[in-house]
């Protein structure tokens, strides 16, 4: 979508590299010319006469659980006008380390049974935070969790990639209700029982789906892969 290089938001910040891909946008790593500090920007180009950009929807998720450790600082959400002929969504993050699974891989797919504990016991203590503002994620994989991009937070795990997340409760606290033959939202392989038969999902599948990604860093695959 853009190159490195290229300055968006009238010229505030530059374009280093992409660093990947979400569930409704690009996510790179981007520098701030007046500090030539480093961030991460997601960027979704615009549609035209959407209503509703997804990315803005993400946006109000972070900012909702702001000051919590659990998701990184939220620091720009906006639309960008001044790269020529073309719109995007831009939302500036904090700029995390590598994700699990790509610290899976760089040690050769075999983390020790202590690591596994000590993962799991930070994905449950951030769920529920997440879980606390009224938010179930859906999307939950080793890809959404990153860690820390300083030496004071390397050892902390982040929550990312919001895309597809919803309130499981209404502004009255009301719980949303039971459905049934809903499509599958999330990624296949992690997805809990409940969402692969199509219903709604909710703070369980959150959990499950935790379950299925511990079992998987600890075994190297999943029985269904």
């Amino acid at each position: 979508m853009l190159q490195d290089g290229q300055e968006i938001l009238e010229g505030r910040f530059q374009i280093v590299k992409k660093l990947g891909s979400g569930a409704f946008g690009e996510i790179y790593k981007v520098e701030k010319k007046k500090t030539k500090q480093f961030y991460a920007a997601k960027i979704e180009k615009a549609a035209k006469n959407q209503r509703n950009p997804m990315l803005f929807w993400e946006s109000k998720l972070i900012h909702k659980m702001r000051g919590k450790t659990c998701v990184p600082g939220l620091y720009y959400i906006g639309t960008d006008t001044s790269v020529a002929n073309m719109q995007f969504h831009v939302m500036v993050m904090d700029l995390l380390g590598p994700s699990l699974e790509d610290l899976f891989q760089s040690c050769k797919r075999n983390f020790d049974l202590k690591t596994v504990l000590m993962i799991a016991i930070q994905l449950v203590r951030r769920i529920e935070k997440v879980h606390e503002e009224r938010i179930i994620h859906r999307d939950i994989k080793p890809d959404n969790f990153l860690i820390g991009g300083s030496d004071a937070t390397r050892d902390n795990i982040y929550i990312i990639d919001f895309g597809l997340a919803k309130c499981y409760k209404n502004s009255d606290g009301e719980h949303i209700p039971y459905k049934d033959g809903k499509n599958l939202t999330g990624t296949a392989r992690y997805a809990s029982i409940a969402t692969h038969k199509g219903i709604e999902q909710s703070r369980r599948d959150d959990l499950e789906t935790i379950g299925h990604v511990l079992l998987y860093l600890i075994k190297g695959q999943l029985p269904w892969q």
